[in-house]
């Protein structure tokens, strides 16, 4: 899924070196060491993935000291001894916390605790993050609300778009194989199929709206393939390319945000709302208080709660590409924010924590020498 992380992560890639430490590989036997992939991505950036022997899996604290040692190892042959260190993860200070990185930052996509399988140490690895990060960046604004209650700094970044990738469903493109035989009208998603997804919502419009061809787009994770409403008229076609989705969205006359109303959904702020806008889809989504605000505060997203409302909804934005007031509204919205400007703004607020900490750190030694 290319989501914020790629999004922000090449754009850095482009101006210093980026080491993007991903989970451990278990191997299935003890044949092989601790020892490290890399992979090169996009811009150089470097993909690192440390091996471990299947004796490690059981062994929490073990597995976190044999990927410490790994990547040190790595980090002192390449060179880096002042660097900033950026997590998606609290869980993985485990193999972390012992580096002193120059600037620490949090960047806070999702509430991960409420997420279906979250580790029972998320919530105590996120606190020792707070102590330990200079800045905190949240994935929306009512994540926002609650992580500066924990941290001092910390900087609301909603979800954002690359507008001239997702703009190219607004123009002439082929249609993709597996979806060209399925009957107009059709109303959309993207994203993973996990437990956030409203399948019960997803089931209700199927049968309610017979004329309508619901295309699901996305990774079944988590959740059992067999609990998924199986009507005629939903067609399940798996994960793709990010570079697909412009294509796939071509084809669609509605967008929506079949998001359910439970922990898992509270904070999350959906990277694809703008995306979808930005491809001239119209768009329906349950009541996600971050695109409630500001999208459907702004009338450019239409919001519904029940099958109902929704129904009634996707059958006033079958319409709704007719309307150039609402075109108009929502490209002048998208025309203020983009992926470039949320890197550029937080840049920023990192320049400005490292030049206070570079003054800083020169004032506290000679107070200590004259302490001395």
């Amino acid at each position: 899924m290319w989501q914020r992380p790629q999004h922000l992560m090449s754009r850095f890639a482009q101006h210093s070196r980026v080491f993007y430490v991903e989970e451990p590989f278990f191997h299935a036997d003890d044949l092989i060491e601790p020892h490290l992939e890399t992979k090169e991505r996009q811009n150089g950036l470097k993909v690192l993935v440390v091996h471990l022997p299947n004796r490690l899996r059981p062994d929490e604290a073990a597995a976190e000291q044999a990927q410490f040692e790994v990547l040190s190892r790595y980090f002192d042959e390449q060179g880096i001894s002042n660097f900033i260190g950026w997590y998606y993860t609290p869980m993985a200070l485990g193999k972390s916390r012992h580096f002193k990185p120059a600037l620490t930052v949090y960047d806070c996509m999702d509430e991960l605790a409420a997420f279906k399988f979250a580790p029972p140490a998320l919530r105590e690895r996120e606190q020792e993050l707070f102590e330990k990060a200079d800045l905190v960046f949240t994935g929306g604004h009512t994540l926002y609300e609650a992580k500066r209650q924990q941290h001092p700094d910390a900087h609301p970044f909603p979800s954002s778009i690359d507008k001239d990738h997702f703009g190219q469903a607004r123009r002439e493109m082929a249609e993709p194989a597996d979806q060209a035989g399925i009957a107009h009208p059709r109303v959309g998603f993207f994203g993973v199929v996990d437990e956030r997804l409203d399948i019960e919502l997803l089931g209700q419009l199927a049968e309610a709206h017979p004329e309508w061809q619901f295309v699901i787009i996305g990774p079944v994770v988590k959740i059992d393939p067999a609990t998924l409403p199986r009507h005629a008229n939903i067609h399940y076609l798996g994960g793709k390319d990010y570079q697909e989705l412009p294509a796939y969205l071509r084809g669609w006359e509605v967008a929506t945000l079949l998001f359910a109303d439970n922990e898992s959904t509270k904070f999350i702020s959906p990277t694809k709302t703008p995306e979808y806008l930005a491809a001239g889809r119209p768009v329906v989504s349950t009541p996600i208080r971050d695109v409630v605000r500001p999208y459907g505060e702004l009338n450019l997203v239409q919001i519904a709660a029940t099958a109902g409302e929704f129904g009634r909804a996707i059958a006033k934005a079958l319409t709704q590409t007719r309307d150039a007031d609402w075109q108009r509204r929502t490209d002048e919205y998208l025309a203020t924010i983009s992926w470039d400007l949320t890197w550029e703004q937080m840049v920023d607020l990192m320049q400005s924590r490292l030049q206070a900490k570079t003054t800083a750190a020169p004032t506290a030694a000679a107070a200590s020498m004259s302490v001395s």
